[in-house]
């Protein structure tokens, strides 16, 4: 049975009518003989016997499917915060989320008040094309109220098949009662990249590793070396707020601007098991200078990419200390019965440094100023404060990860990437360290459009 792995830190129904996700690395294994069968046999037989008595005296009659459901899970939620299962229906949206292109309408979406609000349309997708804004609020879909649902049950009921229609009703700002949009599905695919010119910089922000990213990230290159031409200073690769997803991409990623060495070592619980990915030669950037950005947000294939960069000292990394998600979890398929997402492995940077509960720690220590009402809201993010989460066995394994993941959507605030456009232009600003943090707003601003 090919079982395939994935470093994403959520699997999670991203805010639109689409996704991100999973796959990568196959490990053969084979289920070890116990020396204790009798005792273990013990304990399957007062599973067997409590799970009958529940069936037989619960006040209710309970969903047997959904007992035994919740019973793997209890079991494997027990081992770490990211091993789970699966059932089919949550494993083909992962599937979906990984693939990174669906049948949909090309929304992105969150809840507000019981509603579907329009976070934005993405370009040329039908929803653009029929005249949906950023802001709508939707209140219907093919006349079901959307009041009550989840917003997964919402974005199921907006997927679909390709040249299906679906109306929506819409409540506008200024428009005063809701009216209907039809829309006709379509392949909606995700592009992770959204890459802008910075007068003499590339800002690349890469949002998720799906399948799509490498291919996206590269193109994106190609298309700012030609928009900035021979003036290019370097480039900025923002992962702030990007949660991981597919190991191979984050290789392929960390590739594109190496020329040789190690990229990732993964170990599972046998030395057999120990893999290790190299670089090629080739850099895509013809080695021009780069910052990465990262923050608390910044999570698993985030920060792979990050680390390998760091160690190689192929670029200076910016920003706080990331999440710390140093596992590996491998997606074992169960047939018609969903999927086993379990963690079989961790990995390490090229210089053996494991980041499990640890985290990147930035070679320059950039705070963001939050305001006080998001201040008293948010929390700083990081596996170390999630229950059961694996512990660091290496040297120095203080377990002491994440940081704040808030970033200005006022770019003329963003200290982080200010800091990041000033080190690429050379400009003088203040020294800093991982212990303290550096003022780039006293350093000078910086001009032009860039990716939230």
């Amino acid at each position: 049975m090919m079982r395939k792995s994935e470093v994403a830190f959520w699997s999670f129904v991203v805010l639109s009518v689409m996704a991100a996700g999973t796959t990568a690395m196959n490990i053969a294994r084979s289920a070890p003989a116990s020396a204790s069968n009798s005792e273990l046999y013990k304990q399957l037989d007062l599973f067997g016997e409590v799970f009958e008595r529940v069936r037989t005296d619960y006040v209710d009659k309970p969903d047997d499917s959904l007992l035994v459901e919740n019973a793997i899970n209890g079991m494997l939620t027990s081992l770490d915060p990211h091993s789970s299962y699966m059932n089919a229906k949550a494993f083909k949206d992962m599937q979906v989320q990984t693939r990174g292109e669906f049948g949909g309408l090309g929304i992105e979406v969150t809840m507000e008040n019981g509603l579907v609000k329009v976070v934005s349309p993405i370009d040329d997708t039908p929803a653009a094309k029929a005249g949906v804004l950023s802001g709508d609020l939707i209140t219907a879909l093919d006349g079901e109220q959307v009041q009550g649902l989840t917003l997964e049950q919402a974005v199921d009921k907006m997927r679909g098949a390709v040249k299906q229609p679906i109306t929506l009703s819409i409540l506008r700002k200024g428009k005063d009662a809701p009216f209907d949009v039809k829309v006709v599905r379509d392949i909606i695919k995700i592009n992770p990249v959204k890459a802008t010119a910075d007068d003499d910089v590339a800002i690349l922000r890469l949002s998720a590793f799906n399948e799509q990213s490498n291919d996206n990230l590269k193109k994106a290159i190609a298309d700012m070396k030609k928009q900035i031409g021979p003036k290019l200073k370097g480039y900025v690769l923002d992962l702030r707020n990007n949660p991981g997803g597919l190991l191979d991409q984050a290789i392929a990623i960390s590739d594109d601007f190496l020329e040789k060495g190690a990229i990732v070592i993964t170990r599972g619980r046998n030395d057999e098991e120990t893999q290790r990915a190299n670089a090629h030669p080739g850099d895509v950037t013809d080695g021009a200078k780069m910052v990465v950005l990262i923050n608390g947000g910044s999570a698993s294939a985030s920060e792979i990419v990050a680390g390998a960069l760091q160690d190689h000292k192929r670029a200076q990394v910016v920003g706080t200390r990331s999440f710390g998600k140093g596992s590996v979890q491998t997606i074992i398929p169960l047939g018609s019965n969903g999927a086993l997402r379990l963690t079989t492995a961790r990995y390490y940077t090229p210089a053996n440094r494991s980041i499990q509960a640890k985290g990147i720690v930035p070679d320059f220590k950039v705070e963001e100023d939050v305001p006080d009402d998001i201040k008293a809201i948010e929390k700083p993010r990081g596996e170390a404060a999630l229950r059961g989460h694996l512990k660091n066995t290496g040297e120095n394994a203080a377990q002491d990860s994440g940081s704040s993941a808030y970033v200005p959507e006022d770019k003329s605030k963003d200290k982080q990437l200010i800091y990041a456009l000033n080190m690429l232009r050379g400009i003088e600003q203040a020294k800093t360290d991982p212990a303290k943090p550096a003022d780039p707003a006293k350093a000078g601003t910086a001009g032009g459009a860039v990716p939230n």
